[in-house]
């Protein structure tokens, strides 16, 4: 299904012959590593095939879903009652009017690949789109195991609570699966101590799944570590931390863990002092955990969430209300590296920002901690969130090289919920070789396709192969 004039050509983003040879020749064929991602095991252990485009498209997917309501969208065909059809046509009909932004590109890569569709996706194309689309998602190559084959993804980081009990991630090693798929530990919730009702459940949650009554800082801890453990033994290696920034304060005082205590058991207690520093020193601790185990911790920073509290309490988090932030990470930074560094207790470790004012000082601060242990120990990493577009990468890819070495970057991660999602790994990996044919061409690099190939090919796979060693 293809239309003339159609812009999705097999150079696009690539503006010089040699960035064409560069894509081409060593960017376009390595396998992936998606070390970091938030597709459900459930659906890769079962094989699951979708039911419709607006099932594995749209639901969930809250770029998009910010998009329409810009547009002048009704909430009842984004997240509501409209079904599905009715939903792929309102975002078809949408996307005409995307233009400029990522979501026009993604759109039509994802359409092109896997489902080999070459047309503009508008209301005058979406009934027949839709209808091919839904035919091929009803066949094997399009269930989630097959997509992932498809899209040659050796490995998947999921994103996983520390109570899971990974049953999922168990099935998928038991079953013939060819793509590693691996969790990841996100322990957000044991750090959150400001709600006490909310925190007091997720404890009950922690102590029901490691079988440690959790009643003083030391039993946390305790029941922490357990699960860092079983994790381990599934195959856990990488650490997530989704945070505003890293805590201010890391120390704790006899007095704070006597507060903890009647926090726990006490429920008329007041709401903890030092919410800050409570999280600072368990995260602390749970980092010390993770450089015992030869992970990797990552700490996605600088979001602000939630910004619309009447949607919220209408639809829920995760529906396309967070932004940017500008919050202070410099000194927070650097003293809570310090402090692991002290006790060469620093594990490998990625820091991702979501501000690009802030790329020069994400870029600076990795290579503070850089001790020669390992190559690019401390990583700059992709262009995140609001930041994984063309400007967005090159800013992040050009702060790397400026300030630290971008030939150890461990490349690019989907950040999805969606298996559509893998062609973010081409659109990241056009816009390395665009960047550097340009300068091989203009006499800034060699024009050495050879060596400056071998690093393309680093950055899209081998670096992350190496670092993680999955």
């Amino acid at each position: 299904m293809s239309n003339q004039n159609y812009f999705l050509t097999e150079d696009f983003l690539l503006y010089s012959d040699t960035a064409k040879k560069l894509y081409h020749d060593f960017a376009a064929n390595m396998p992936i590593i998606d070390y970091h991602n938030h597709l459900p095991p459930s659906e890769i252990a079962a094989n699951k095939k979708f039911s419709s485009l607006t099932e594995i498209w749209l639901k969930g997917d809250h770029y998009k879903w910010r998009a329409m309501r810009t547009l002048g969208v009704n909430e009842k065909f984004i997240t509501g009652t409209a079904s599905d059809e009715e939903k792929f046509y309102a975002w078809a009909h949408c996307v005409p009017k995307t233009v400029r932004n990522p979501l026009f590109h993604w759109t039509h890569m994802e359409l092109q690949n896997p489902f080999g569709i070459k047309k503009y996706l508008n209301d005058f194309t979406a009934p027949e789109i839709y209808k091919a689309c839904n035919e091929s998602l009803g066949t094997d190559d399009f269930s989630t195991q097959g997509l992932l084959n498809h899209f040659k993804v050796e490995m998947v980081g999921t994103t996983d609570d520390p109570c899971d009990d990974l049953k999922q991630h168990k099935a998928i090693k038991r079953s013939d699966c060819k793509v590693k798929v691996l969790p990841s530990f996100r322990p957000d919730k044991a750090l959150d101590i400001s709600d006490r009702s909310r925190f007091m459940s997720y404890i009950q949650q922690l102590e029901k799944a490691s079988g440690v009554v959790i009643d003083s800082i030391i039993s946390l801890f305790e029941a922490l570590q357990s699960r860092v453990s079983y994790f381990h033994a599934e195959g856990c290696r990488i650490a997530d931390h989704g945070l505003i920034s890293l805590p201010s304060s890391f120390a704790f005082s006899i007095a704070l863990e006597k507060e903890f205590e009647t926090f726990i058991h006490d429920p008329k207690a007041k709401p903890y002092s030092k919410p800050d520093q409570f999280a600072g020193y368990v995260l602390l601790a749970l980092c010390k955990m993770y450089h015992h185990k030869g992970w990797v911790q990552q700490f996605h920073l600088g979001a602000i969430r939630n910004n619309n509290s009447r949607l919220l309490t209408k639809l829920g988090p995760d529906t396309g209300f967070d932004s940017i932030g500008d919050y202070k990470h410099a000194q927070n930074l650097s003293s809570f590296l310090d402090e692991l560094d002290q006790s060469n207790e620093l594990t490998k470790t990625i820091i991702y920002n979501s501000n690009p004012a802030d790329n020069d000082l994400f870029a600076s601060m990795t290579g503070n901690f850089n001790d020669g242990s390992i190559k690019g120990k401390i990583q700059f990493g992709s262009g995140w969130w609001f930041m994984d577009q063309i400007d967005g990468m090159e800013k992040q890819l050009n702060a790397l090289s400026n300030i630290g070495i971008v030939s150890t970057f461990v490349g690019m991660l989907t950040d999805s919920r969606s298996f559509l999602s893998y062609p973010r790994h081409e659109y990241f990996r056009r816009v390395l070789c665009n960047l550097f044919g340009t300068e091989m061409e203009n006499g800034k690099l060699p024009n050495d396709k050879k060596w400056m190939g071998s690093i393309i090919q680093d950055i899209c796979y081998n670096n992350a192969k190496e670092y993680f060693k999955f």
